[in-house]
């Protein structure tokens, strides 16, 4: 028997939802993921029998965020391409990038619980590299961006950079690396 589809939200509910998942990953990203679950919900503006019914576990609730997160960077290049030049678009992204990964380190602990297999790492280094991908290419077709990079390799130096970028001054930092990282890949 196939399992039964899940129903759509209603629009309301639909809404709690992207706001407890916005509301969650701040918190994470200030306290970690062990942040209080019932300040989550207040902050929200819903009760905390809400957040459980979409979030049975804090398990739940760290892979929701953290699957959402991955979701709305990775929707933001074809967005930012649409209002940027390339270039400008490829700095906005990893700007995004770098605080995406601020997130990501607060809630590291539970995300090795969550996120055990090497697929689903896998998967998120997919996602991540074919939304740098859409980047480079665009930059390449306008003529901002040099031909041939690989968005895997700009992947893992971006990677490396947010390694450096836990608190104000090492934020700042990488800020500034990523000004080396442009103009690595801009076109001569």
């Amino acid at each position: 028997m196939s399992p039964t589809p899940e129903r759509p939200l209603r629009a309301d509910a639909s809404r709690n939802q992207e706001r407890l998942l916005e509301v969650a990953a701040e918190a994470f990203g200030r306290e970690g993921a062990g942040a209080s679950l019932k300040a989550i919900a207040m902050e929200a503006g819903v009760g905390i029998g809400t957040l459980y019914r979409r979030f049975p576990t804090r398990e739940a609730l760290v892979e929701s965020v953290y699957r959402n997160e991955v979701a709305r960077l990775c929707a933001s290049s074809p967005v930012l391409l649409g209002q940027l030049h390339a270039v400008e678009a490829l700095r906005a992204w990893m700007r995004q990038f770098v605080d995406f990964m601020a997130t990501k380190h607060a809630m590291a602990d539970a995300l090795r619980q969550v996120l055990a297999s090497e697929d689903d790492r896998m998967h998120t280094r997919f996602l991540l590299r074919d939304a740098i991908a859409t980047l480079l290419d665009a930059g390449v077709a306008e003529g901002t961006i040099r031909p041939g990079l690989d968005a895997y390799d700009l992947m893992m130096a971006l990677g490396g950079v947010t390694l450096i970028a836990d608190g104000p001054e090492q934020r700042d930092m990488a800020m500034r690396l990523l000004d080396f990282l442009i103009d690595g890949v801009r076109a001569a």
